[in-house]
């Protein structure tokens, strides 16, 4: 099964994107088989961002998408959305990349499930 998940919010402030990419965690495990994609639009596209740093005991969203990426998740960003707010030729998580609208249009034409956070 095809999942995709797109996400809105900033990656800390509120816990929409920590649910987020808790339930594409989860549904890594199980059920076998189910492919895992990420599109961070709007103040999301920060979650990328490399070199994080959250005090100790507190979720890492850095991490949290290096876990998906390990398990063979995609994870994109909005290019329009990362121009918008500086980060385009910021460092990111090693897995991400900036995308397009295009790149979202088709992964949500070919999604089973599409959940927007």
């Amino acid at each position: 099964m095809k999942v995709l998940f797109i996400v809105n919010d900033a990656p800390y402030g509120s816990e929409k994107t920590y649910n987020a990419l808790r339930l594409a965690m989860a549904l890594q495990k199980d059920p076998p088989g189910t492919e895992i994609r990420v599109f961070l639009m709007a103040d999301a596209v920060t979650s990328a961002l490399a070199a994080q740093g959250t005090p100790q005991g507190y979720y890492n969203i850095e991490r949290m998408l290096k876990s998906v990426v390990a398990r063979g998740g995609q994870v994109k960003l909005c290019g329009s959305c990362c121009e918008a707010r500086g980060i385009k030729s910021l460092p990111l998580l090693e897995g991400a990349e900036v995308s397009t609208m295009g790149q979202l249009a088709l992964w949500t034409a070919e999604s089973e499930k599409v959940l927007v956070f």
